[in-house]
């Protein structure tokens, strides 16, 4: 069944714009604590599909290189939905991150939070890395736990100058990135990592995960296996949601998709979930707005990137036991 959270009222004016034709059945019942003050707007290179060069774009070309984006020719591929294959990333720059890299598992880590924190968060970015945006959203996360974001590409990310893949090359070597980047050996290696950070930071007693587009899947995986080592997940605008995984998963489950994930196939994820969960439609946000797709000079898209992660972060707080 699906949970209603029903958080403290708080003073701030953030998200009243939400309106409930954006919700599903789990609904949020007050505004967000996080101002939109605190996302901070860098400067923004948005990768043209018109120009096919970098450009820097004021906000209106930005909404309408988006949805040129969405409409042009490479198809679905490996079980990523057809904007997860086209949508340019926004190229950010100028976000002054608060945490610092380093090793842990063999693997470069970014890690944001408190120092003396009971509780760690393992971000799994999207195709694209540490993306300004994402790093943000990875400190936005840290004023409730540790974050911890490792590198599972090992430096090679998806190179944005692919995006969008307008031509038969672009598309080849996408296919190709995708092909041999999938989601189920980060599921699998999961488990070690945590035993890992758990090493080197023993006052974690308890973990949670959340996962971005690419990463969304990595963490419907990992949560409804049997080696399970998260008491918490948070997905966003996931990539290849399968609703026969949903029934598996064993902790409570957050998942926020945008107006490009498939209506039905989310209905019938959240229709399966028998954890508490809180399953919402950002109906206005194209595929990525809460990572590398993100263009917070847009004011509709900064607050609706500052609700979703604040929406986590409220789910977190009730339901992480």
């Amino acid at each position: 069944m699906a949970a209603k959270l029903r958080f403290p009222a708080v003073q701030s004016a953030v998200l009243n714009a939400s309106s409930a034709s954006r919700r599903s059945t789990a609904q949020v019942s007050a505004p967000s604590t996080l101002s939109t003050h605190f996302i901070a707007t860098p400067r923004t290179t948005l990768i043209n599909p018109i120009a096919k060069s970098p450009s820097t774009t004021s906000l209106a070309p930005v909404r309408t290189i988006y949805h040129t984006a969405t409409m042009s020719s490479m198809p679905a591929t490996h079980g990523h939905n057809e904007a997860c294959c086209n949508i340019p990333p926004v190229v950010a720059s100028g976000y002054a991150a608060k945490g610092s890299y380093e090793q842990f598992g063999g693997m470069k880590t970014y890690v944001a939070g408190p120092t003396a924190a009971t509780r760690g968060i393992i971000s799994i970015f999207d195709i694209f890395g540490y993306m300004d945006q994402t790093v943000q959203g990875a400190d936005i996360l840290a004023t409730k736990a540790k974050v911890f974001m490792p590198d599972w590409f090992s430096g090679n990310t998806c190179p944005t100058e692919w995006f969008p893949p307008d031509t038969e090359e672009k598309q080849k070597l996408v296919g190709e990135f995708f092909n041999k980047n999938k989601p189920h050996g980060v599921a699998d290696a999961l488990p070690d990592y945590v035993k890992a950070l758990q090493a080197a930071h023993p006052a974690i007693q308890s973990w949670g995960i959340i996962g971005f587009c690419w990463g969304g899947k990595a963490v419907e995986l990992v949560t409804s296996g049997a080696s399970n080592p998260f008491s918490i997940a948070a997905a966003a605008h996931p990539a290849m949601v399968d609703s026969a995984m949903a029934g598996s998963i064993s902790v409570p489950y957050i998942l926020l998709a945008s107006q490009e994930e498939p209506a039905d196939t989310i209905k019938e994820f959240e229709s399966k979930l028998e954890v508490p969960h809180h399953v919402e439609v950002f109906g206005d946000q194209v595929h990525g707005w809460m990572a590398a797709r993100a263009n917070l000079t847009d004011p509709r898209v900064r607050e609706e990137y500052a609700r979703g992660y604040q929406t986590v972060l409220r789910f977190f707080d009730q339901e992480w036991k």
